[in-house]
């Protein structure tokens, strides 16, 4: 089964994406077991039937394979035709790879954009490892590529909203530049961009970490306290505690 599905109306072609993006050597054991995904290669032979056509394209995937998002990024930015990418669910990983491709990049207000450094595995020994991690470095780089490209942000603030893993609302995304425009609303609603909002899990483990240091430091200066305390004066706070008790009953 195919993650997209072209259609097509007086005003061009439409087109979905909202499952797996997968590579091409993938593609047979996907449509063996019936799941909605696709390559780059049928992605790109069915988007040459609508040349010199403006598309739409609604994205609503957690992604995939970054290989395979970069062959639908560049099969969108070689159309020739307008190319409108309306994020109406999610846009997570390599599907937001593929988003960068509009022109004109629109996000429902519900709707969600997630980036973060890619991922992999390896096995070997320790100078595998190392290649390992090199490689990962450089398809970072290329993926910083597609964002820059779009949003104009410089390759270390993008590099570190990669890092932190971040998601974005759609009127984060727009106010970075990884969107254009909000679905549904007028531009009078769009302006100025306030509140904007962005999910960062490194900044949540940061501020856990504060807020657990402080508790620590707290606890270190009670402890403290107590163990400065004599015998006696223990004594004389706890028979004080226990007649401020009978007192009341």
């Amino acid at each position: 089964m195919r993650f997209w599905n072209f259609i097509e109306n007086d005003e061009g072609a439409e087109l979905r994406i909202e499952g797996e993006i997968i590579s091409d050597d993938d593609a047979w054991l996907y449509e063996w077991f019936g799941i909605p995904a696709s390559s780059p290669n049928a992605f790109k032979q069915e988007l040459s039937n609508y040349k010199n056509q403006p598309i739409t394209v609604w994205i609503d995937s957690w992604g995939g394979d970054v290989f395979a998002a970069a062959g639908i990024y560049n099969a969108l930015k070689e159309h020739r035709g307008k190319v409108t990418v309306k994020v109406d669910g999610k846009a997570v990983s390599a599907a937001s790879v593929i988003a960068m491709a509009g022109d004109e990049v629109l996000m429902s207000p519900v709707g969600i954009i997630m980036i973060h450094n890619p991922w992999s595995q390896a096995v070997g020994e320790a100078k595998d490892m190392r290649h390992a991690a090199d490689v990962l470095d450089e398809v970072k780089e290329t993926i910083i590529n597609a964002y820059q490209s779009k949003t104009g942000l410089s390759r270390n603030k993008i590099s570190k909203l990669m890092d932190e893993e971040t998601w974005m609302s759609a009127r984060k995304a727009v106010a970075d530049g990884f969107a254009d425009g909000i679905l549904y609303a007028n531009q009078e609603e769009q302006e100025p961009i306030q509140n904007a909002f962005s999910f960062s899990r490194l900044a949540i483990q940061n501020s856990a970490s504060t807020a657990m240091k402080h508790f620590f430091e707290e606890y270190q200066k009670f402890q403290k306290q107590q163990s400065d305390e004599s015998f006696d004066e223990r004594l004389f706070n706890l028979r004080r505690k226990r007649l401020d008790l009978i007192s009341k009953l």
